[in-house]
């Protein structure tokens, strides 16, 4: 189906460690707007969606998400980075720490694990395409809340290069719609009639 090329999309060379915006990044892992549910939300979706070219769509968004979330991986797995106990206790790391030391775990950055209710898949073209939609906007508005407090270019280079993706998703589902154009409005027509 596709093949996997060993190298970041995007390159993360991070030089300073940083545990407290770990502690945020880790919100774009397994948060309810991250890169795991992005990418759930469309492998999952392209299943049932009638239209073979917005399938095709899907799986090329959905595995490009898969890369995001190596990008976002990567960032935190450099920022822990061989913590000492000192600087992890100081940055606020510690909670997070005792659970999975410096391992990647799917969470949100207020601590909340990862669940598949963060992304929906109805199969109802409309409204996924909706639901898509609205997803590429919310990561996008993550992103931007990131990049307001991270000051160290290191890491804001790869945030802003994953921001500006999630730009071009939300263009590449609109552009979907508007190729249905025609097709999905006697769907709307069909649905609200009944």
């Amino acid at each position: 189906m596709w093949n996997y090329e060993k190298k970041l999309q995007y390159p993360v060379k991070i030089t300073k460690t940083n545990p407290a915006m770990a502690k945020l990044i880790i919100s774009q892992f397994g948060g309810p707007d991250g890169e795991l549910a992005a990418s759930m939300r469309y492998l999952s979706q392209r299943y049932t969606m009638p239209y073979r070219q917005v399938a095709g769509l899907l799986t090329d968004i959905g595995t490009e998400e898969l890369a995001h979330m190596e990008i976002v991986s990567s960032i935190i797995y450099q920022l822990t980075k061989d913590l000492t106990p000192e600087e992890v206790e100081a940055s606020g790391f510690a909670p997070y720490y005792i659970d999975h030391t410096t391992a990647l775990w799917p969470q949100a950055a207020g601590g909340t694990p990862f669940s598949a209710t963060f992304f929906q898949s109805k199969g109802d073209v409309i409204t996924d395409l909706t639901e898509d939609l609205a997803a590429e906007q919310k990561a996008r508005t993550t992103y931007d809340n990131i990049l307001r407090l991270v000051k160290d270019p290191d890491i804001a280079d790869p945030i802003r290069f994953l921001r500006a993706r999630e730009v071009v998703h939300f263009q590449r589902f609109g552009e979907a719609i508007r190729t249905l154009g025609s097709t999905l409005e006697l769907a709307i027509y069909k649905a609200l009639r009944n």
